[in-house]
């Protein structure tokens, strides 16, 4: 679904200074339908790289293919837009209407969708994220998970096919970051939308099909998730942390217990351990 060919990206240099490069010859296929994760900490242009995705920016050097076409050409900029949404960490900067409904319409009606369509797109948005009842409220009375899922809903509206969502759940209680995951999870595993989810929360991840950990602008590690967080002396050292779980089985393996390091989920992990003390 999406081709990365040694990107670049270096923003604008600032007077008297070389522009500061933040992305550097980074290659990377997205299958279609897949749920990828992309850490890093602040700094190593994961959010960057969501922006090229979705043609807010556009690459100093490489290429970047959306479903084969090139983000670089003009002529793509709207197709590109319309099939990759793009939702960012805070809902209100997203947010543009009194009323709910209003605001999911709002994307469609500016891509020239017609009137009867773009009534059942926001019927059918709302009722994928699990806010009909809301639609209408008014979008600062409610909660941010509400805001938040209101926001993809106004993505979804586009009938995009690739969601990116930029640290989403940063502003978020765990009751909402919990609401908005979960609609995530669903929309990937029921439209078989492709999401690309760019966090630093480790528990966000666990059920990703894949984990891509970027370092200065460049890939360091691409792998499954039980790939991946087993390797936490290495994450520890670019300043990232590893799941409530791998942490517990990783420290008693420190003291001579044999437990493995990629029993990611609760109860995966309960069994681990009750496996070694029976």
């Amino acid at each position: 679904m999406i081709e990365i060919k040694h990107l670049r990206y270096a923003y604008p240099a600032v007077e008297g200074q070389e522009p500061a490069a933040v992305l550097e010859d980074v290659d990377l296929h997205i299958e279609k339908g897949s749920f990828t994760a992309i850490l890093g900490h602040n700094g190593s242009g994961k959010s960057t790289l969501a922006k090229l995705l979705s043609a807010v920016l556009l690459p100093s050097g490489g290429e970047v293919l959306v479903d084969g076409l090139s983000t670089a050409e003009e002529k793509n900029i709207m197709e590109i837009r319309r099939r990759v949404g793009m939702v960012f960490q805070n809902p209100d900067n997203q947010i543009v209407a009194n009323v709910v409904e209003e605001d999911v319409a709002f994307a469609p009606e500016n891509l020239g969708v017609p009137a009867e369509e773009i009534r059942a797109r926001v019927d059918e948005a709302l009722a994928a994220v699990g806010m009909e009842a809301f639609r209408l409220h008014a979008p600062h009375l409610l909660s941010g998970g509400q805001k938040q899922r209101i926001a993809i809903a106004g993505v979804l509206a586009m009938q995009p096919e690739v969601l990116v969502l930029d640290e989403v759940t940063a502003m978020l209680d765990p009751e909402g970051r919990r609401e908005v995951l979960e609609t995530v999870h669903r929309l990937n595993r029921e439209r078989g939308m492709t999401v690309l989810l760019i966090t630093h929360h480790m528990s966000e991840v666990e059920k990703a099909d894949r984990v891509i950990v970027m370092e200065q602008g460049r890939v360091v590690m691409d792998g499954s998730p039980k790939e991946v967080f087993p390797r936490v002396e290495e994450l520890r050292r670019l300043s990232l942390d590893v799941p409530g779980t791998v942490d517990l089985l990783y420290e008693l393996r420190r003291i001579g217990w044999d437990v493995p390091l990629d029993a990611l989920g609760v109860d995966e992990c309960a069994d681990a351990i009750c496996k070694f003390l029976q």
